[in-house]
This record gives C-alpha cells, sequence and structure tokens, in this order.
C-alpha cells in the first residue's frame, strides 16, 4: 500500500511546487493592497488601471507584432524545409534535422549573445528587425517539427496516385500534400507564437531603445518591485498562452482523430486538371 501512494505523493508535490505560485500570482491581482504581500480586499482596480497604462499597451502591440511577423517566417521557412528533407532523402537528413532542432536545446542566454555579437558585427541597428530575426531562429524548429511528424505520416500513394491521374505538381501541393501538412502548420504556429509572446530572456539582448515587448518591459518593472498591477498583468498573460496551448492541443487531437490524410477526390483531381 505504501508503494501505491508514493506516486500520488510525488504528483501532489510536484503539482503544488509548481501551481501554487500561479494560483497565487493570480489571486493577488485582485488584492486591493498596493502592496502585493498584504490583503486589501477583492478588487478588479489594478486591471482597470492596467488597461489605461500606456506604455504596457505600446509594448503589447509590440509583441503582438513581434510574434505575428516571426510566426509567419517561421512559417515560410520551416514548412519549406520540412518539405524539401521530405522530397530529398539523404544520409544527411538526420545531421539535418538535428541541426534544425539546436535553437531549442540551446541555452537562450547563450543564443541571446550570439545574436548579439553577430548584430553588432553586421552593424544593424536594434529593433524590431533584430527581434523578428532572432525569433524566426527559434520559432523554426517548432514548425518543421511538426510539419516534418505530419509529413512522415502521409500516405505517398495519395500523391502517386493524384500524379497518375493527370494533376499538376502544383495541384497536387495544393489538394493532397497542404491539407495533409495544414494540422501540424496550426499546431506549430500557435507553439511559435507563445514561446516568441513569452520570451523575455533572447528579446533583451537584441531590442532597442525605441522597441520594448512586453515580457522586457514587465521585467524592468520589476527592478521596482513587484505590484498588482504586474500580478495582473501577469495574469492576462497567462490566460492567453493557457488558450494557446490548449488550441494548440486541440489541433493536435483534430490531427489524431483525423487519421490519414486523404486530400480531394482522384476523381475530383482529374476532372478538373481536364477542364
Amino acid at each position: 500500500m505504501k508503494q501505491k501512494k508514493w506516486p500520488f505523493v510525488y504528483v501532489g508535490l510536484v503539482t503544488a511546487i509548481t501551481y501554487i505560485p500561479i494560483l497565487l500570482t493570480v489571486v493577488y491581482s485582485f488584492n486591493a493592497s498596493k502592496i502585493s504581500s498584504v490583503w486589501g480586499g477583492f478588487s478588479l482596480d489594478w486591471y482597470r488601471e492596467l488597461l489605461r497604462d500606456r506604455d504596457l499597451g505600446e509594448a503589447l502591440v509590440n509583441s503582438l507584432v513581434l510574434a505575428l511577423l516571426s510566426c509567419l517566417s517561421a512559417v515560410a521557412i520551416g514548412a519549406t524545409g520540412a518539405l524539401g528533407m521530405y522530397r530529398w532523402k539523404s544520409r544527411l537528413n538526420e545531421a539535418v534535422a538535428m541541426v534544425s532542432m539546436l535553437p531549442i536545446m540551446i541555452p537562450e542566454i547563450i543564443l541571446g549573445m550570439v545574436f548579439l555579437s553577430v548584430f553588432s558585427l553586421m552593424n544593424l541597428p536594434f529593433g524590431m528587425l533584430t527581434l523578428v530575426i532572432a525569433h524566426t531562429a527559434f520559432c523554426i524548429p517548432y514548425v518543421y517539427s511538426m510539419v516534418t511528424t505530419r509529413l512522415v505520416g502521409m500516405d505517398k500513394s495519395l500523391e502517386e496516385a493524384a500524379m497518375d491521374l493527370g494533376a499538376s505538381p502544383f495541384r497536387v501541393f495544393w489538394d493532397v500534400t497542404f491539407p495533409a501538412i495544414l494540422p501540424g502548420i496550426l499546431s506549430g504556429v500557435m507553439l511559435a507564437f507563445a514561446m516568441s509572446f513569452d520570451d523575455v530572456v533572447i528579446s533583451i539582448f537584441v531590442t532597442g531603445s525605441r522597441v520594448n515587448p512586453l515580457p522586457v518591459k514587465i521585467y524592468t518593472k520589476l527592478k521596482t518591485g513587484v505590484t498588482p498591477e504586474i500580478n495582473a498583468l501577469a495574469a492576462v498573460m497567462l490566460a492567453g498562452t493557457v488558450a494557446l496551448i490548449a488550441g494548440s492541443a486541440a489541433v493536435g487531437r483534430w490531427n489524431n482523430r483525423s487519421g490519414k490524410p486523404t486530400g480531394r477526390s482522384h476523381m475530383k483531381i482529374q476532372e478538373e486538371e481536364n477542364v
């Protein structure tokens, strides 16, 4: 009986250590007191104050634009790379795949220093451009891995059958391959968006004085102490991140339930090509 209790004790301990600080942050975001460590009653004043803070609003817009541009760039590079490696069979495929995943395995502080050195040598002005380049670099592996997983599970006979029926390479891609990899692209985009939006370590190294993403702005505010306004902002960001991760999980479940990709009907492709 004791051995059976240990797993529950372990899970309970890990859950407490992980989620109690998050729960306390959310609870104290409704604190009426200006001191975060002292409970002064329930209040939504700090959320109203958060909406009136123009600096944080500007930083939020910067983070949203940065995450969106990074995701679009990561999709263009990651999905294209995954398709290219899927078509090109070589002994170097495993090595290329491992190299493609390095940005999410290397510590962020190392990546930040590397980007700082490279951008300084290139004389690039630090700002939105350097932020997009750096964030795209560590967002690519998320899209690449998701799309690769979909391609590995795709039935190659579908593409071959479509080509046998007279479909052009573009129609084969649009009607067969693209619907198959779309769930992977969506999952990769949502994960990449969440990672880019929450990143602070790399952003500190490559941001400029005129462009401050939201995580960097929060970090600078924390130097003067944690206020209920910061707790409210953390609660809002937590809700957004959970929503993105939940969306990614939902797409993953849809992906698993859909089974093997089927694309359009082969007869439909043939009829459209003949027209």
